[in-house]
This record gives structure tokens, sequence and C-alpha cells, in this order.
């Protein structure tokens, strides 16, 4: 793959850089990382001058994903299209894809970035028909497809998708370099212009958060799946009662499908009086809700949560798992496995034990470490430079055709 440019001048003065370009982004659900990425984007996008378009799913997000997409939609130049969007495939994807095609011949793009799998099938596979268009179909897959299990059924027809969209993509924008290597040995090498572009957090996110004088010993934050592995924290939870003087409690910050079966296992463990479901809420309010936050994911890209924590002097065990090393660099030693709730037991029961100036000292090398790796301007200024350098090689093309 290859490796993220180094930064250069920021895109601050957009005549420096080329003129302003026409940008509209495609995702499905607006929530979670993928969501603050997008918005992160469009936000710096807007900052250096370009015009830049949201297409989203109006069936998730709630009333928070509304109410941040209103604040921004009188800056969306490119305008906000939010249609009824299935997770899986659905009938509906036909009439969305033409909704989203007349919306796009309207606006006129020069680039069209999806984000996740629906949200890239979305962006490129009208890529494969219309084939005059001068924008570019850029992808950022957030994990996506590529974090199902490798060798399923679903795994096999998702890579298989891919290989087909590859075709109609002219940037693959990849969060972590363990993204780009799924991309390289499932769907194999492209002709594309490729680029690994970090997810990076603002300057205000490097203060520390403290914890509220009532918070729980741990603390979970993300959305309430099955490769989250909140059901390991749980069972791990359980255990530091069984092998140690420790009756800690946690809270559970977020939603998502299996809220019901995660408050059904706390109770047959005997935990539901220790373990709160709080909802969700930003990540650092969250953060004062617990002195440990656990990451015990079974499959990640580049988590924004992991970023956000670190930045914020966290502390922190997370699983060694997707992207999750290269947010950790040199202290990725730290890192446990996952789906393991001895294991995770064992790091919450040291974490519980040790000194708390040890336990302040590894979250402030971790923050100083992903300060100097991991920042928002980067990452916007790094995805600006990917879309140009495809533009330009789509548009040397043309005229190299045009002359044949």
């Amino acid at each position: 793959m290859t490796p993220v440019s180094p930064s250069g001048p920021a895109e601050n003065e957009v005549g420096a850089n080329g003129e302003p370009l026409r940008i509209v982004h495609v995702l499905r659900a607006p929530l979670g990382g993928l969501f603050r990425h997008v918005l992160d984007l469009t936000r710096g996008q807007i900052a250096r001058g370009h015009k830049v378009g949201i297409v989203a799913d109006e069936l998730t997000g709630g009333e928070r994903a509304s109410q941040v997409l209103g604040e921004l939609k009188p800056s969306l130049a490119l305008g906000l299209l939010r249609l009824p969007v299935q997770r899986n495939p659905h009938p509906s994807d036909f009439s969305n894809l033409r909704a989203i095609a007349r919306h796009i011949e309207q606006i006129a793009p020069d680039v069209i970035h999806g984000h996740g799998s629906k949200g890239g099938l979305y962006a490129r596979l009208p890529g494969l028909y219309q084939k005059k268009t001068q924008a570019i179909r850029a992808y950022t897959p957030h994990g996506g497809s590529f974090n199902y299990n490798p060798g399923s059924l679903a795994h096999r027809i998702y890579m298989r998708a891919e290989k087909l969209l590859e075709r109609a993509t002219g940037l693959y924008l990849f969060e972590s370099a363990y993204i780009g290597n799924c991309f390289d040995r499932f769907v194999g090498k492209t002709d594309a212009v490729t680029r690994i572009v970090v997810n990076g957090i603002s300057d205000a996110e490097f203060e520390p958060v403290e914890p509220a004088p009532d918070a729980s010993e741990f603390l979970y934050v993300g959305e309430l799946r099955s490769a989250k592995g909140i059901d390991t924290l749980l069972d791990a939870l359980a255990l530091v009662a069984r092998r140690s003087a420790f009756s800690p409690t946690a809270s559970l910050v977020g939603s998502g499908p299996d809220q019901a079966q995660l408050a059904s296992q706390a109770a047959s463990l005997g935990l539901s009086g220790r373990v709160k479901f709080l909802g969700a809420m930003p990540a650092r309010e969250a953060f004062q809700k617990g002195r440990i936050l656990v990451v015990p994911s079974r499959a990640e890209s580049l988590p924004y949560v992991v970023l956000e924590a670190a930045g914020a002097a966290v502390p922190m065990i997370a699983t060694n798992v997707g992207g999750i090393p290269e947010i950790y660099g040199p202290h990725a030693g730290r890192l446990i496995n996952c789906n393991d709730p001895g294991v995770l037991a064992s790091a919450m029961i040291r974490m519980l034990t040790i000194e708390d100036e040890l336990r302040r000292s590894e979250a402030m090398r971790l923050r100083d470490h992903v300060r100097s790796r991991f920042h928002i301007d980067m990452m916007v200024d790094d995805v600006i430079r990917g879309y140009r350098t495809a533009l330009e090689r789509k548009s040397a093309a043309h005229v190299h055709g045009a002359a044949a």
C-alpha cells in the first residue's frame, strides 16, 4: 500500500493549491466513528474553501444526527440529501441509486466520496456504466465489509462486490494500514490511486478528562453490537469479582441492537446492580463516567474512541485487533487478545491494583504518541491531496485518450 504522505503546507489558501473542489460525501448511518469522520472532513473542507454536500440515511442516527446535520446544512453548498437506506442489500437500493444519480447530476461534483460498505456502493456503482463523468469516485471502507469473518459466505460475497466496484474507483483512502492490507489480500492489486490516511482528532481533544466523583471503575463507549465484544467485558467483570477482592462497577455508554441481550447477560451473571446502561452521549462527556476505559473489540479499523480516549489521557485496556496497534505504536505491547474473558479480567485486575501514578503515566505516554501522529488537520489535508492526485490522473488519461 502507498503510505500516508507527509503533511506539507495546509490547504488554508485554496488558490495556492488549485481551484476549490466540489465534494459530496455518501454514507449510510449517521452515527459512530464513520459519521464523526465525515463531519470532520466536511467541516475541514468547507473551512478550506471547498463546496461540500452530504448524502445519508434518514432511518438511523435519531435526534442527534438530525440536529447535527440540521446545524451543518446551511454550510453545505451542495446540499443535504437523506434517504431510507437499509444496512443489508434491499430492493430500496435501486430507487435510492436513482435518486442519488439525479442529485449527483444536479450538483455536478468533482469528487464523489463513499464511506462504508453501503456508502461505497452508492458512490461507485454508477461509475460502472456512467463513463463520461469527470468526477472521481473515492472510497473509504471504515472497516465495513472487510471486518466480516474471512472465509464466511458473507465475506466472499462482499469481496466479490469490492472487486467489481474496484473498476469504478479512482481513489482509495484507507484509514489504516490494516484495512489496506485486507484489501490487497482479499480483493487484489488496484490501478487506482491509494493512500493510507489515518483518522485524526483536534487540539481540544488532547485536553485530559478527569472522572466524575461517582464514576464507575470501568467504562465502555461505543455501539452495543457483537463485533465490539461487550459480552466479553461482562464475563470478565464477573471473573474479576471471583478472582480478587474487587467488586467493580461498569458503565456502558452507547446504543445498538444488542442492548437487551447484554442486559440479560448481565442479569444472568449477577451484575445487574453493577452495570449501568447510560445511552449515547458525546465521547468526552462519556469519559467522565468511568475511571478505566475498556475496548474489548473483536474487529476494528482505526477506532475513534481509542484516539479520543488516548487524547484525553484516559487509562485504557484495548484488544490487539485491526488498526488499534497502529494507534498504540511503540506501546502496542500493552494490548491484549480479544474474545478471552480470562485475559481481560487479568488486565482489569492489574489496572485496579497498580499505583495511580503509573496508570496516569501510561495514559500520558500514549497521549503524547497519538498527538504526534493523529491530528485532524493532517487527515483533512492528506484527503484533499489524494483527491487532487486522482483528479490529475483522470484528466491526464482523458487528454491522452482524446489525442489517441
